[in-house]
């Protein structure tokens, strides 16, 4: 993550991922999940936070979860139910639920139908918000398989050379395992930068930068500059002159998977919440394991021994970053802004929840 979206250390209140977890959890469970479904929820947003990915976490998230929770919107006790099942696809319809418990369930299913068929798509329409597409497909990896995962909600994101919003953020999540090297986990929006962010530099007080966003009028802004109050997306790539059409196609292509192919309608016409794919191949079905895994630590390897451009001081693959993160969080505390803390304490409180959590540094 880049430093403009961290929180200063300096105000930072760092807190143990346990005593995180129990506060997610808790307020949750306060709202009608069940234990275990409160449980699977958390594991998805704790994933986020001590991996760095704050978009996803419970800075950004907890606060939407809540109001849609309590307004209705989300469904605290969804019963999934399958609307087509053939041995190497399914399809699911959420029942309103919240995603991020729903997604570890789906991407199960596709790992073990991928055991006996090679590969295998589950797919999961009238969902909710599901986080890092990154949890999901890491899944895959304790099977020796590779885990992909895509999801589909909203339009914040104009098509190149556009002027209204016709396309979802629409990450897509890919994990390859290796037997030495941290295992290769991508996980990106296909607009230039992850609509969440947006939140977050607006709580640090960062600015926006160029070929992220547009103005109000879907021109897009190409210097540094403040988050305007109203704002489309840009496609990964930011303008056509540097490669926009590429992010927008591959913004289609998820929508295509998740929205078209789950019948709900795509981009603007999309119908009942969010749709996710989930997708496991099994890596014995096409090659020796062993053999993959030691070509992989090759290739990976060789890529972190990259002679790095002038100005640069190292080369790192997707997954490193996050990695690094796990090691340093785990050992000290997730980070989080005073803020968010502030709002933890009013929640609970309204929850009639007690808190863990003071403004002093843990």
């Amino acid at each position: 993550m880049l430093d403009r979206f961290k929180v200063p250390e300096d105000i930072a209140v760092r807190v143990p991922e346990a005593t995180m977890r129990g506060a997610v959890e808790n307020i949750f469970t306060a709202l009608g999940m069940t234990d275990s479904y409160a449980a699977k929820c958390a594991d998805v947003l704790i994933y986020a936070d001590v991996r760095g990915i704050d978009s996803h976490g419970v800075s950004n998230m907890m606060r939407a979860y809540v109001a849609g929770l309590k307004g209705g919107h989300i469904n605290p006790a969804p019963v999934m139910k399958r609307e087509r099942d053939f041995p190497a696809a399914v399809a699911v319809d959420g029942d309103r639920g919240l995603g991020l418990g729903q997604g570890k369930e789906l991407m199960e299913l596709a790992i073990e139908r991928a055991k006996t068929n090679g590969v295998a798509v589950v797919t999961a329409a009238n969902s909710g918000h599901y986080g890092p597409s990154a949890y999901f497909a890491h899944l895959a990896l304790e099977h020796d398989m590779i885990g992909v995962s895509m999801t589909a909600g909203g339009v914040q994101v104009a098509p190149t050379h556009g002027a209204e919003p016709l396309l979802g953020l629409n990450p897509i999540g890919i994990a390859a395992p290796s037997r030495n090297e941290p295992p290769f986990i991508f996980d990106a929006s296909m607009s230039s930068v992850a609509g969440n962010k947006i939140h977050l530099l607006r709580r640090v007080g960062g600015k926006v930068l160029p070929g992220w966003i547009t103005d109000a009028d879907g021109a897009p802004i190409m210097e540094e500059a403040d988050v305007p109050d109203r704002f489309l997306m840009l496609p990964l790539g930011g303008t056509r002159e540097i490669g926009s059409h590429k992010g927008f196609g591959m913004a289609m292509l998820v929508e295509i998977l998740c929205s078209a192919l789950t019948g709900t309608g795509a981009g603007p016409h999309r119908r009942y919440g969010s749709a996710h794919y989930f997708m496991a191949y099994n890596i014995g079905a096409f090659t020796d394991v062993d053999s993959f895994k030691t070509d992989m630590d090759a290739y990976l390897r060789s890529i972190l021994d990259c002679k790095p451009a002038p100005g640069e001081s190292r080369v790192v693959y997707p997954g490193i970053p996050e990695h690094e993160a796990q090691i340093d969080r785990r050992a000290n505390g997730i980070p989080y802004h005073p803020e968010v803390i502030e709002w933890f304490n009013g929640v609970m409180q309204q929850l009639e929840i007690e808190s863990p959590f003071s403004l002093g540094k843990t």
